[in-house]
Formats: C-alpha cells, sequence, structure tokens
C-alpha cells in the first residue's frame, strides 16, 4: 500500500491495525487481473467451515443477501456481546464488519486502479483505504474505552454516569475548541485593524508636522523684525569660520581688516572681527530689493541645502550662487582648501555639501527669507549710515562689547563718531530695527559740532 502512505499520513496506530486486520482476514495474494470488469471471487460465508468462530475478512466478498453456502441458507449468528443492550452491541458489530467489508473492497479496487495505472482511481481508492482505517481505530478505541469500564466495575451505574461525564467534557472541549478559534479568528482582526490604524495615525502624524512646518513659516514671517534679527545673528554666525579659515590658512588679519576699512581706531584688537562681519553684510545685502514673495519653499526644508539639491535653478539657488562668488575670493578660497573646487562646483549650478558651503547656504537662506517677507504696503526700507557720521541713538545701535567699554565717557556730554557700519538698518511702516555700528573712541564736544 505505498500509495496510502504518499497521499495521505494516517494516525500512528494505522499501520498496526493494518497488521492486525490482514492477520484476521487472512488476505489471500491477489494478482493482475485480465480485465477491469473481472473481480475477484471469494468464498462464502459458511459457519460449518468456520468451526463456529467469527467470520473471517473473506467471507464477505461475495456472499448473497440470503448467505446461501452448498446450497443452504446460512444467517449469521448473533455474537453475544455484554453490554448494556443487546441490541446495541448487534448493531456494533454489524458497523464492524460494513467497515472491514468496505476496506477489502477499496484494496481491491486499488489494486484493479494499478493495471493501467489510473492516478484518479489510484487516489479515489486510497482516500477510501484511509477512511476506513481511521473508521477502524475510531471503533477500536471505543472499544478499549468500554473494555477498560468493564473491567473496573462491570458497567456498573457510577461508571455508566462517570463515562457520561467524560463524553459531556469532550463536548465541553470541543465547544472551547471551537471558540478559541473565533477568538483567535477575532485577535488576528483586532490586529490587523490596529496595524490599518497605526498606519494611519503615521499619515496623519506626517502631514500635521508638515503642516507645522508651513505653520512655522508663517510664524516666522509673521515678525519682520524677528527676522531682520534673526539674518543678522546668521551673519555674525557666518564670520566665524570665515576668521577661523583665514587664522588657519596664515593670513594677516590685521592687514586684512584695514584693506576692508583703513584707520580704525579700535578699542581692543578683538574687535576687528566686526570689520569682517561688516565685510559679509555689505556682500549680502548689495544690490537686494524688498519685495515680497514665496518664501515656504525654502523655510520648509529643515537643512536649507535639501532646497538647493532638490530645486537647483530655483531663485534661492541663483542668489546663493552670486553672493557665494561676491564673498569668497578665488584667492582666499585656494588658501582655505588649495583648489577652486568650490568655485567652480557653484559656478556650474552645483553645490557641494561641504561644512563651509552648509555654513554660507544656512547664511543665505536668512537673507533670502528675509527681503521676500517685507509687504508692499507699507513698503519696507533699508538705509545704512556713512562713515564719519555723527552717532544717534535714535536709529543706530553700538556693537554688545562696545557697551563694556562706553562706560568711560560721559555719553550726554560726549558725541561719538561712526567708524563704519557692520549692518544695516531697516524700517516698515512703524518698526524700527537700527543700524548696527561700530564708533571711534575719539569724541568731539557740543562746541566743535
Amino acid at each position: 500500500m505505498e500509495c496510502v502512505a504518499k497521499s495521505s499520513k494516517p494516525p500512528s496506530n494505522i499501520s498496526e491495525i493494518a497488521s492486525k486486520f490482514a492477520k484476521v482476514c487472512r488476505f489471500r495474494s491477489i494478482g493482475v487481473f485480465p480485465s477491469e470488469n473481472q473481480l475477484p471471487h471469494h468464498r462464502p460465508l459458511c459457519p460449518s467451515n468456520r468451526n463456529n468462530g467469527p467470520p473471517l475478512a473473506d467471507d464477505f466478498g461475495d456472499a448473497t443477501e440470503e448467505g446461501q453456502c452448498d446450497g443452504e441458507k446460512v444467517y449469521p449468528k448473533s455474537v453475544e456481546v455484554q453490554t448494556k443492550s443487546n441490541e446495541c452491541g448487534h448493531v456494533e458489530i454489524c458497523f464492524l464488519f460494513d467497515t472491514v467489508s468496505a476496506l477489502k473492497l477499496a484494496y481491491v479496487q486499488l489494486q484493479q486502479a494499478h493495471i493501467s495505472y489510473d492516478l484518479d482511481e489510484i487516489t479515489a481508492a486510497n482516500e477510501v483505504i484511509v477512511s476506513q482505517l481511521e473508521t477502524l481505530c475510531k471503533i477500536k478505541r471505543a472499544y478499549n474505552k468500554e473494555k477498560q469500564f468493564e473491567k473496573s466495575n462491570s458497567i456498573s451505574a457510577c461508571s455508566a454516569l462517570l463515562l457520561a461525564e467524560i463524553q459531556v467534557s469532550e463536548g465541553l472541549l470541543e465547544k472551547l475548541k471551537s471558540q478559541k478559534k473565533v477568538k483567535e479568528a477575532e485577535v488576528a482582526s483586532l490586529r490587523q485593524e490596529f496595524q490599518d490604524l497605526d498606519l494611519k495615525n503615521r499619515k496623519l502624524a506626517e502631514a500635521l508636522r508638515q503642516r507645522e512646518k508651513e505653520n512655522d513659516g508663517a510664524l516666522i514671517v509673521s515678525s519682520f523684525r524677528d527676522i531682520v534679527e534673526i539674518a543678522l545673528k546668521a551673519i555674525h554666525d557666518f564670520s566665524k569660520p570665515l576668521i577661523a579659515l583665514m587664522k588657519a590658512s596664515g593670513w594677516d588679519l590685521d592687514q586684512t581688516a584695514n584693506a576692508i576699512e583703513d584707520s580704525v581706531l579700535y578699542l581692543k584688537r578683538s574687535h576687528k572681527k566686526y570689520v569682517f562681519e561688516a565685510y559679509i553684510a555689505r556682500k549680502m545685502f548689495y544690490g537686494i530689493s524688498l519685495q515680497p514673495y514665496n518664501v515656504h519653499n525654502i523655510v520648509r526644508f529643515d537643512e536649507p541645502i535639501d532646497a538647493l539639491i532638490a530645486e537647483p535653478n530655483s531663485s534661492f539657488a541663483k542668489f546663493c550662487r552670486t553672493k557665494y562668488l561676491s564673498i569668497v575670493h578665488p584667492k582666499m578660497e585656494v588658501s582655505f582648501f588649495g583648489n577652486l573646487d568650490h568655485r567652480t562646483f557653484v559656478s556650474h549650478g552645483k553645490h557641494p555639501r561641504t561644512q563651509f558651503y552648509q555654513a554660507f547656504v544656512k547664511m543665505a537662506r536668512w537673507v533670502w527669507v528675509l527681503q521676500g517677507t517685507t509687504s508692499t504696503e507699507p513698503k519696507a526700507e533699508m538705509f545704512g549710515v556713512k562713515r564719519g557720521s555723527e552717532f544717534s541713538d535714535a536709529y543706530m545701535e553700538y556693537v554688545e562689547e562696545y557697551k563694556e567699554d562706553m562706560g568711560v565717557y560721559d555719553e550726554e556730554q560726549s558725541r561719538f563718531r561712526v567708524e563704519f557700519m557692520v549692518t544695516p538698518g531697516f524700517k516698515i511702516g512703524e518698526t524700527l530695527v537700527k543700524s548696527r555700528v561700530y564708533l571711534s573712541k575719539m569724541r568731539f564736544s557740543n562746541s566743535t559740532c
């Protein structure tokens, strides 16, 4: 029965039952038949030949309805089984014999199917054999269970009650298993629903974060004064790496500062850093026009370099290219990096992701945002202060570090001269952002004004 083992895996004790079944039924060797319609002949059921023993498997092959043997009618004897009901035991034995007969017939059909090797018939016969073997296993288990009760107390009322309780428990167990499957299906459905909701929440969170970015941009541009202060601070921050590279490259800072603004009287040598900040501000604000335009495409990026990569031909990209080439002189770049790669990249509309260039882009973004966040009514204005002008706190303010040294003078009795403007001033409506200037320590009295 090789085909049986391949098609379906019977229970572990089916092979044992099949072996015992073969011994009990005394299977005869069934050969290959001349044609598919011919069936093997079986010996009729004859109790006289069996010495009143139990009927064998061969006795159920071709027996007639009346069970003839040697011309005489033979009726199968009733098997006496010690059960609670003789009628019930007779039915169970008949069911056992019917199962054995069906198994034998299926086995015959399985061998017939091998004559022309019909795979469909082989499979069908195999399934019938497996089904009948499983039925025999169930009968055996029921018989063993009943036999155990017979040994204990001859199927007493207590044993019957216990059997009934076991049956009830088994039924309850099957019910619990069914409920478990239902609950598992509900859990799987809820888990899928949770995953869908979690995905939807992530999408909503991303949309909310994007909207917050846009709102942040709207809030940033809502205060013109705040934008000016941020832009001026960005210029101050960019001057630090620029000065650091100049020092590392061996530049003479005193000579460079004099080249930017000559003959300046500094209170401290460290104040020369404001000359470089003034140089950057002069280059960044030169030629710009305060005209309103959409800046959301720039402020929506966490890193402004990403905005340049996303839109390399945008107005902001052109602004960065123009201002970088204006601020960083070729000789300066060669002394910094030993080559002109930055300048070459920027000249061809590309934007390198170096630390120096990214620092420049961060500063350029806020200057770009500043000139685009102005309004048409009232019109924004930018103003500067010439060197040598008298200091006026109405529209000027001196640099922070200068304030520490101003205490040595009597500001009410003295007036000061502007040495150079660090950052320009801005005015929009009634909002005024003062120009930051560096003052000379020289003073002149009211009599000489």
